[in-house]
């Protein structure tokens, strides 16, 4: 087979791995895991390979990727807070969501008892992240009120951490979550079956035993896909990391200044770039750009190379200490990060190879 380039590559024998490695070290736990596909886009064969080694629950956070789920037989989770112009589809296609507002709650629920469907929720609760949730104060109020819906179930209550705000997940904000489900225990005598404690953030917690006990869902994608927690930005013991291989292809190799010649403005996006003075160095440019991936976040895998910078369509490296002597049409490797990955597997012009 002929290899189209850009592309990235997706071991899915990584995936698998890291998968039954995060499922079963949560499971000692007693944490469900949701898997969370949002950042390949719910490509199939990655969602088969999670669902083939222990996930049971699929999280994403947009409509058209569940939809592309529609026929898989397991339960999907919509992680982006509903929109009222699409409550419709949520309820057709999720059987869980995520929430904050009373109001979208109550068209969720007439969407669902139009279709004779009971829909679950998990309401969220900000506990400090400042992204989605209620505050703790209003938490009893609006539980009285969703429990008042048809075709509502409250399945439980979570949070959402270091994706806006940076906050990091520990036993106190975490606590607050155990607090609360304390609290609608004894004011309401419900029993709520979900507590989810956030995402890939909250793994650390797993690994140095300090989670609080009552936390039983998390919500992960980089952990299974990157091999990684996100609060410090840690490898996973005996997990993968390299599961993708972004390529691309040379289209030129020149010897050329480290700096331009003439008065700087603005580049293509609007930013004044800067330059180090480096002399006369050897350059290569990669056929691919910022409308292909997020270049901050490729990590080349020949580490004596560096990226200088791009534009839309092309990436320029710096080649001139690596060992390698790179021709025209050689197809440099990268590792990636996941705003990286997000946007190489969103990108039409990625090709996608499985292996």
């Amino acid at each position: 087979m002929v290899k189209r380039y850009p592309c990235i590559e997706i071991n899915l024998n990584k995936i698998a791995h890291n998968t039954k490695l995060i499922v079963e070290m949560c499971k000692k736990h007693g944490i469900h895991v949701v898997g969370v596909t949002k950042v390949f886009c719910a490509e199939k064969p990655i969602v088969e390979t999670m669902l083939n080694n222990g996930i049971e629950l699929v999280g994403d956070s947009r409509i058209a990727n569940l939809i592309k789920l529609k026929d898989f037989n397991c339960r999907k989770m919509l992680l982006r807070i509903p929109m009222e112009s699409n409550v419709k589809s949520v309820v057709k296609y999720s059987d869980i969501s995520l929430n904050s507002e009373i109001e979208t709650i109550k068209l969720l629920s007439k969407a669902a008892k139009k279709i004779n469907k009971i829909h679950a929720v998990i309401l969220m609760i900000d506990v400090g992240d400042l992204r989605e949730g209620v505050l703790e104060e209003d938490v009893l109020n609006v539980v009285k009120d969703i429990l008042k819906l048809p075709n509502i179930k409250l399945s439980g209550i979570g949070t959402n951490l270091t994706c806006y705000g940076g906050v990091i997940p520990d036993s106190t904000n975490l606590g607050k979550l155990i607090s609360i489900r304390d609290t609608l225990k004894n004011q309401l005598n419900l029993s709520l079956p979900i507590i989810s404690g956030g995402n890939s953030s909250t793994i650390y917690l797993t690994l140095n035993n300090t989670i609080p006990k009552g936390i039983n869902q998390l919500r992960i994608g980089e952990g299974i896909l990157l091999g990684k927690e996100t609060a410090f930005g840690n490898v996973i013991e005996n997990a993968y990391n390299d599961c993708f291989t972004l390529k691309g292809e040379i289209v030129e190799i020149k010897d050329k200044p480290s700096v331009p010649n003439g008065k700087l403005g603005l580049d293509a996006f609007g930013e004044k770039p800067k330059f180090e003075d480096r002399g006369i160095i050897k350059r290569a440019i990669i056929a691919m750009g910022r409308q292909d991936i997020k270049i901050e976040g490729a990590i080349p895998k020949d580490t004596n190379i560096k990226i200088l910078g791009g534009s839309s369509d092309h990436l320029i490296i710096d080649i001139t200490k690596s060992t390698k002597l790179y021709k025209l049409g050689d197809v440099l490797e990268f590792n990636v990060d996941y705003g990286c990955l997000l946007q190489a597997m969103t990108s039409p012009y990625i090709k996608k190879y499985y292996k």
